[in-house]
């Protein structure tokens, strides 16, 4: 394999023509963290004025799952393909990719984007099938570039990446599939499959990161160790995410309540296990903390969803989307954004301040609508989110777009 060079510089002078060779295509995290940072305003600026009525929707695909498509395959799905192409470089050694080869994977993730809405040919779901068609480009070329470095290093502590990477594509083709064929309850049962999904990786990273964050910023003697509680954890999510796929595309008299409410008293019990007090103090640990706590309580929800007509279960599942996932991918990016630039982790007041509205939007999107109205309390969740975000860009878009501090690759 070929070793890193970890002091070798940045060239001196970048012309504007080569493209290739700007500071945004050093690393992967850089443009998908940043296009996750606009598609997150973007899209949620988009379906709030649908919401509202400002704004009309024409595409064949109803607007709900192209809201469901864009925020799990297009939003989250660019930052774990982002994050993880980076870590793997120093999980290792292995360079990952970048310039052209980075710049062409993220437009075809951009062309997927915009591909929703073509109009115009008289070729019916023509969108969709471009989409399709991109989506499945892009993953497998993201999935290939991350097997290749954990396989050339011999990396099987993190080969557990690539099946839950490779379940998502699944997923996501499957999706927009089913929303060709016009199944539509069937395609919200596999978008909802996917959230679960995802909360596997969430998972498995938090069982990587937050201990070691908490003791690093700290300062604690050692981290707190919870490995036979991460393996029963990822076994029971696994089992618990493959019946609720049984029981809503197969078997529908199947109840997965039972096991999700299994994997939440799990979830939270690392996370009480991980909690420091001081950690308040720090908004780059409270945030993921929070977060995680989040999945533990989202997990309780939906699974209650399944026992009470009170409890609805798109209402809980947002506790997840917005509160664990939304919260936890703009603190992450907000530290590997510092960390891999070669700057502090310390960051301004109002970082702060959009990783709390993250966390308030999740509760008034999960707990809100049956107390305020859900058109109101969409609508305002949809606003803090909004606000979170901007702020997230105003701070990081010169950091993502800038060479390190250090003047090093990367």
């Amino acid at each position: 394999m070929r070793p890193i060079n970890l002091t070798e510089p940045m060239p001196e002078k970048v012309r504007v023509y080569q493209v290739s060779q700007w500071p945004l295509w050093m690393l992967a995290f850089r443009p998908y963290f940043l296009g996750a940072g606009l598609l997150a305003v973007l899209s949620i600026g988009y379906w709030l004025l649908i919401l509202t009525g400002h704004a009309s929707w024409r595409l064949t695909i109803p607007a709900t799952l192209w809201h469901a498509h864009e925020m799990m395959f297009g939003f989250a799905g660019a930052v774990a393909v982002g994050f993880l192409l980076t870590a793997a470089q120093t999980w290792t050694g292995v360079a990952s990719i970048s310039g052209s080869k980075l710049m062409l994977l993220t437009l075809v993730w951009l062309a997927a984007r915009a591909a929703f809405f073509i109009t115009g040919t008289g070729i019916e779901n023509v969108n969709l099938y471009a989409v399709l068609l991109l989506q499945l480009l892009w993953w497998l070329a993201a999935i290939t570039a991350l097997a290749n470095m954990l396989l050339k290093a011999n990396n099987k502590n993190n080969y557990q990446f690539l099946p839950i990477l490779s379940a998502l594509c699944a997923l996501n083709i499957i999706y927009l599939w089913l929303a060709i064929e016009q199944n539509m309850l069937l395609a919200l049962a596999v978008v909802d499959t996917a959230v679960l999904v995802m909360t596997l990786l969430v998972g498995v990273v938090a069982g990587r990161v937050l201990p070691f964050f908490t003791a690093r910023g700290l300062g604690l003697a050692e981290q707190v160790r919870t490995g036979r509680l991460d393996k029963v954890l990822l076994y029971s999510s696994l089992f618990a995410v493959a019946l609720y796929f049984i029981s809503q595309l197969f078997i529908p008299s199947v109840n997965p309540g039972w096991a999700l409410a299994a994997v939440a008293v799990l979830h939270l019990s690392r996370s009480l296990l991980w909690w420091n007090n001081k950690m308040l103090k720090v908004p780059l640990l409270w945030s993921l903390h929070f977060s995680y706590l989040a999945l533990g309580v989202g997990l309780v929800l939906v699974a209650l969803s399944f026992y009470s007509p009170v409890i609805l279960f798109k209402d809980a599942l947002h506790m997840i989307t917005i509160g664990t996932i939304g919260m936890m991918i703009v603190a992450m990016m907000t530290r590997v954004s510092h960390g891999h630039t070669g700057r502090p982790l310390t960051i301004p007041h109002f970082m702060a301040v959009a990783f709390a509205l993250v966390l308030v939007a999740a509760i008034v999107r999960s707990l809100l609508p049956f107390v305020i109205g859900p058109h109101i309390a969409w609508q305002l969740s949809a606003v803090l989110w909004l606000v979170a975000f901007l702020l997230f860009l105003i701070h990081c878009i010169p950091i993502l777009t800038r060479r390190r501090v250090d003047g090093r690759r990367g």
